[in-house]
């Protein structure tokens, strides 16, 4: 059975485990919030760690932190930025909407282990959170966590998959292929020019997020309980921002309105909605490539996906497209998120808003998502091959390439020679040379699925 000691807060004593690095703040809100088994992602916790070490840094600069008791939450913190100690934030998501647990989980957890660095007892609140509030720390670690990762995960992920798009579209830029509308047989493209048009759909989303990333930088650290600043010295704001960009090697800067960002999660909601953008992308693609991929003998079988895994428990041999129904379900995912998050941005509430932490775990859950997704992605682009045999076949029987006689002969002509050719199988070029006196080698040089292309 567990061990267990007591822990003292101003509602009274409590028992904690003994082996917990928390006091009774964190060890109430683990009793009071049970709703589910999701705890905020480590990135978002190693947000906080980073708020609070520039924190320190800030107050000891400001002459407010004793030395040694600022170095004792310095190390503390570096240690849960590294990871360490992943398991003593236990707190769910559903929790208080301003997020007070988790700032206090934290708070709790480097003041012990800054307690037992230093030799002399560092509080909590007096010391860890000197010059803050959950208010201001919440908010600003959605930011830093998301930014981060945009940073780290995300862009490099965009990145990865863009090049990949772009090196299979100059590949196939000379496979001719037939194109559909309404899944039906349509003119023909290259598969070049099919992805690249996927490629311009990822270079758009990564345009658009680069383009919100600068907001996600505007950190409201300083406005402590509901944007006036109280109990943090004139300079905190300013100050702490400079130590969080050495720390972490990303610009952040004070809010120009702190009131804007404590009550509000614009920013938040407007990255999310540019996240949903990219999800729907995706889903187009990892579709079309299912599509592509379907058969082997009775789908399109345009293209052979890489053979990852045995695709059922009872039928021996089939092998199904595993990473695109994998990326779909998580872009679903993405997209259920955003309207959580878009639900939790109306919670703001006069001066703060009371549903931080859903924002949180939506928003970096949402990013990792798609940066893993993307990476997976990358990789089947990069391993599919071309049934080339099935796109010839289905080419040169489409009916559909007599819209280039259209101003020749006329639509109404066109469409009776394109419905004798659906009628009867024959390639289409033998029937036009049938229903025309246009000669054989001018209907080979008009109805060259190639030149219709009009790639270079």
């Amino acid at each position: 059975m567990s061990q267990f000691r007591t822990e003292r807060d101003t509602m009274g004593e409590l028992q904690v485990p003994v082996e917990a690095l928390y006091g009774a703040q964190t060890q109430r809100a683990v009793n009071n919030f049970q709703l589910s088994s999701l705890q905020l992602p480590n990135e978002f916790i190693r947000a906080i760690a980073h708020i609070k070490k520039a924190a320190a840094q800030t107050n000891l600069q400001l002459g407010l932190l004793d030395a040694e008791i600022a170095k004792g939450i310095l190390n503390a913190s570096d240690v849960i930025i590294a990871g360490q100690h992943a398991d003593q934030f236990p707190v769910d998501v559903f929790q208080t909407g301003s997020g007070t647990s988790t700032n206090m989980n934290v708070n709790e957890v480097i003041a012990h282990l800054a307690s037992a660095a230093a030799g002399t007892q560092v509080h909590p609140n007096d010391h860890v959170n000197m010059s803050q509030s959950s208010n201001d720390t919440i908010p600003s670690a959605i930011h830093i966590s998301a930014a981060i990762a945009f940073e780290h995960l995300l862009f490099p992920a965009l990145e990865n998959l863009h090049t990949h798009l772009l090196g299979k579209a100059e590949q196939l830029n000379h496979v001719v292929k037939t194109g559909r509308t309404h899944l039906m047989d349509a003119m023909p493209l290259t598969f070049g020019q099919e992805i690249s048009g996927w490629a311009s759909q990822i270079e758009s989303n990564y345009v658009r997020l680069k383009t919100l990333f600068p907001q996600l930088l505007h950190l409201v650290q300083g406005g402590t309980a509901v944007g006036t600043g109280v109990n943090a010295h004139p300079q905190f704001a300013i100050l702490f921002a400079q130590h969080l960009s050495d720390n972490t090697g990303l610009t952040f800067i004070p809010s120009d309105n702190f009131f804007a960002l404590m009550s509000a999660q614009d920013t938040a909601v407007a990255a999310s909605g540019q996240l949903k953008t990219l999800a729907v992308s995706l889903m187009k693609i990892a579709n079309d490539l299912r599509w592509m991929n379907s058969g082997p003998l009775a789908g399109i079988a345009e293209i052979n996906l890489p053979a990852l895994q045995p695709g059922s428990s009872i039928m021996p041999g089939k092998v199904n497209p595993v990473i695109p129904e994998a990326l779909c379900m998580a872009c679903a995912q993405v997209i259920g998120n955003d309207a959580s998050i878009t639900l939790a941005g109306q919670s703001g509430n006069f001066q703060l808003n009371v549903m931080l932490p859903l924002v949180a775990h939506n928003l970096l859950q949402s990013i990792q998502l798609l940066s893993n997704g993307c990476n997976r992605l990358a990789e089947v682009i990069s391993g599919f091959t071309v049934n080339h045999n099935n796109i010839e076949h289905a080419l040169a029987k489409n009916p559909i390439l007599i819209t280039a006689l259209n101003s020749i002969i006329g639509y109404e002509k066109a469409a009776a020679i394109a419905k004798k050719a659906y009628q009867e199988g024959k390639p289409i070029i033998d029937v036009a040379q049938a229903e025309t006196n246009i000669s054989r080698e001018e209907l080979e040089r008009l109805l060259n699925p190639a030149l219709l292309t009009n790639s270079p």
